[in-house]
């Protein structure tokens, strides 16, 4: 039932990011011939009166298509004969509906849970050592120089600090708010724990307050925890490209749906938090400026609108298809290592 839940939940993103697209170019005058969810061999197929609604057989992905998209049109709702900005509207509208939907479902997670979070310290757990340094009352505004909006930013950026003082432990740089005045604490240490490996980890030995749960409080945390998010997305392909991650750690379809379906049965308040990161990092990425993705097609708009004429339609088409291609393998690679995760039984929430 967990893994049903999983991939439902799955395909709603889908969905919301190709009707995201299909809603803008209906709006702007474009016909649609198809809109798909999933890829691979086709498992239902109906002809609307000017679209064709299709399930594919594997649940990765969407599409829409709209006449004159890869191709020149004389057909004048072609998407090729609309003006720029229309067309732009079209191509954003996927990833904007992916954050909006985030958003939605961050509010729902904060909702339900047992409470909201803020970033000021309540207390301290036994055997802290950054009590020595931070009083209760403390609102952290940043730690290593990252501003602190939500108490997600507060486990990243301590979970991936690689700062280490002359004993080899962990220590941070935070700047706090103590009695209304602005203090910046250097070399702050923190508390590890010993890991199953044998290795250990460090994490924030010290509670924060929770805030009163109303509506008002669920808008602008919910913001503020949707815009953290995709913060640290952007930071961790950053990371990534850096060299501090690497496609070992990264998840494909099938990790997600596993990771998805086995939050369900912990907590429901923890499967919205995940299909809310999951939803927002598709937008994100989406509107990242790589080849086959809406952020490049973005970008090609960007240049016709400066150029006053598109780039040639075999150029353009040419480097969708090798992003294609390259993101098809990095799909395969990813896809491997999850089934590889699943059967070791590594990973897990």
């Amino acid at each position: 039932m967990e893994i049903v839940i999983a991939i439902l939940a799955f395909c709603v993103i889908i969905i919301i990011h190709e009707l995201g697209h299909f809603t803008a170019a209906k709006l702007c005058g474009i016909q649609v011939n198809e809109f798909a969810l999933g890829m691979g061999p086709v498992i239902f197929r109906r002809q609307g009166k000017e679209t064709a609604y299709v399930i594919r057989l594997l649940p990765i992905g969407g599409s829409v298509s709209m006449e004159g998209e890869d191709s020149e049109s004389d057909n004048p709702r072609a998407f090729n004969r609309k003006p720029v900005w229309q067309r732009m509207i079209v191509i954003l509208a996927g990833a904007i509906m992916n954050l909006i939907l985030g958003y939605f479902v961050v509010m729902l997670s904060l909702g339900i849970s047992d409470a909201v979070p803020t970033t000021v310290i309540s207390g301290f757990r036994e055997q802290s050592v950054s009590m020595q340094q931070l009083k209760v009352g403390d609102e952290i505004k940043s730690i290593n120089g990252l501003p602190i909006f939500t108490s997600s930013d507060i486990v990243y950026k301590i979970q991936s600090s690689d700062v280490k003082n002359e004993q080899g432990n962990l220590i941070y740089d935070f700047v706090v708010v103590r009695n209304g005045e602005t203090i910046t604490l250097n070399d702050v240490e923190l508390m590890t724990r010993a890991n199953e490996d044998g290795t250990s980890s460090v994490y924030f030995d010290f509670t924060v307050e929770p805030m009163e749960k109303n509506f008002i409080n669920l808008v602008t945390e919910s913001f503020k925890e949707s815009v953290s998010t995709g913060r640290l997305i952007i930071m961790s392909l950053i990371d990534m490209i850096g060299g501090r991650y690497n496609i070992n750690d990264l998840s494909g379809p099938v990790g997600v749906v596993d990771v998805v379906a086995k939050s369900v049965g912990i907590d429901p308040s923890l499967f919205f938090s995940i299909v809310s990161l999951i939803t927002i990092n598709v937008g994100v990425f989406n509107l990242l400026p790589i080849p086959a993705l809406d952020g490049c097609r973005f970008l090609f708009l960007v240049i016709e609108a400066i150029r006053r004429k598109p780039l040639k339609p075999e150029v353009e088409g040419m480097v969708h298809f090798i992003g294609f291609a390259l993101l098809m393998i990095l799909m395969l690679v990813v896809t491997f290592n999850d089934i590889s995760r699943l059967i070791t039984g590594g990973g897990g929430v």
